[in-house]
């Protein structure tokens, strides 16, 4: 597969902008936001769904300081919004290491310019379609020591990656880079839920610069092959060790979130 180049286009819809949207950020051009309407007509809940992801993201990496882990690799970032990696981690172990990774040059001028007086967080450009290249990136393994535990985030973005790319194997060659005793946190759009509206915003999705590839939870949960998911297993945004202040969205009804999250440890 030949290195694509993202550029900077403000009139394709952008994931990581459409995202940033959905929780009510700033960070978004015209297309973004025309693209962003259409989808929530078909998906209201889907804005509510971009909070319940956040929520988990925040309550995944709370767990994970809580377990020890004080280096984290998160994997498509995404646009920096409050309550990013580095202020959930460093607010229960102060000098967590956290690298932040995406291959879209938007997220990365936010990200720099947010983390330039963070010694121990970065910011590099990486595609997770090539896990090989961000493992020996120079900046990722200079903050992140692979022989200890380590978090590694993929936090909605599985789902934009295809089965040409082939998911299962990039999942492998992570595994492999993780000591015994790291953590893999992940959250996945799945088809499970609203087939008619999931379809209508798919094709949404097609006309940005990353097609939306949901799947159902076995092939979802195939993804975290060689870990040891963590109670309660593979669930749904707000059913993953809710909190009281965060459990607002989808309480009667999780499946409305439209997204699978589970954290998982490598034995």
């Amino acid at each position: 597969m030949e290195r694509d180049s993202l550029g900077f286009d403000p009139n394709t819809p952008n994931v990581a902008r459409l995202y940033d949207y959905y929780l009510g950020g700033k960070d978004h051009f015209p297309a973004d936001r025309d693209a962003a309407e259409r989808i929530l007509k078909v998906a209201p809940e889907l804005r509510a769904a971009a909070r319940a992801n956040r929520a988990f993201l925040g309550r995944a990496v709370r767990f994970l300081a809580d377990a020890g882990i004080d280096q984290y690799l998160d994997i498509g970032t995404g646009l920096p919004t409050q309550g990013a990696v580095h202020e959930v981690a460093n607010a229960v172990s102060t000098g967590s290491k956290v690298v932040y990774v995406d291959r879209d040059p938007v997220v990365l001028v936010h990200a720099r310019a947010l983390l330039a007086a963070d010694e121990n967080t970065t910011a590099v450009e990486g595609d997770l379609r090539r896990p090989q290249e961000i493992l020996k990136d120079p900046d990722v393994t200079e903050a992140i020591d692979f022989t200890k535990p380590v978090g590694i985030l993929l936090v909605a973005v599985m789902h934009f990656i295809s089965e040409a790319d082939d998911p299962r194997q990039i999942m492998r060659i992570l595994h492999d880079a993780m000591a015994p005793g790291s953590y893999l946190v992940m959250s996945h759009g799945t088809s499970d839920a609203r087939t008619d509206a999931v379809d209508k915003g798919t094709e949404v999705y097609r006309r940005a610069t990353s097609p939306l590839v949901l799947r159902d939870r076995r092939r979802i949960e195939a993804m975290f092959e060689g870990f040891e998911l963590v109670d309660p297993g593979l669930v749904w945004l707000p059913e993953w060790r809710p909190g009281q202040a965060d459990t607002i969205d989808f309480i009667d009804r999780p499946e409305s979130s439209l997204i699978l999250c589970g954290v998982a440890r490598r034995n």
